[in-house]
């Protein structure tokens, strides 16, 4: 698991001035009223700063080691209050626990590994004109999509 040193203030001209992603998903809490204790900062900084699509099992790990107090309830609930505005992304999966990125919170394409279940984001700016498109041809207003691709990682292909 990644170390997490948690800022207790955020500086408020920082946050005008550069905002990061945490700074973003902090002010947007803030400005719909709910509080920012330590530990759902250490939520969202975890989110924020995640290389890939964490599930809640190991937010929960990752925030309880600074936080043992922390309940994976808090962690649950702070996830669909960030759903329900629209700061994480949630993917759902048969079979499997969901994942969520809190770096990407919009529809987008993943490369998934059949191995280890490990999720990629790949850059596709065709997909903006085949949405378009799609959208077109078919007559929908297309509200979201979701787009998947499976296969066998690099790591896990040389495994074999």
């Amino acid at each position: 698991m990644e170390e997490i040193s948690i800022p207790l203030d955020l500086d408020e001209k920082r946050m005008q001035h550069a905002p990061t992603r945490l700074d973003s998903m902090v002010r947007k809490l803030r400005d719909l009223g709910f509080r920012i204790t330590p530990q759902r900062l250490a939520i969202l900084k975890f989110l924020a700063e995640s290389k890939g699509h964490p599930g809640a099992e190991e937010i929960y790990a990752a925030v309880g080691d600074s936080f043992p107090t922390t309940t994976i309830a808090t962690v649950y609930k702070t996830l669909a209050v960030l759903k329900s505005i629209g700061e994480v992304l949630e993917l759902e999966f048969s079979g499997d626990y969901n994942r969520y990125d809190g770096k990407k919170p919009y529809s987008h394409p993943h490369l998934i590994c059949i191995k280890c279940n490990k999720i990629v984001d790949p850059e596709l700016a065709s997909l903006a004109d085949m949405t378009e498109k799609l959208a077109l041809e078919s007559g929908y207003e297309l509200i979201t999509h979701r787009l998947d691709f499976y296969g066998i990682c690099p790591q896990c292909r040389k495994k074999e």
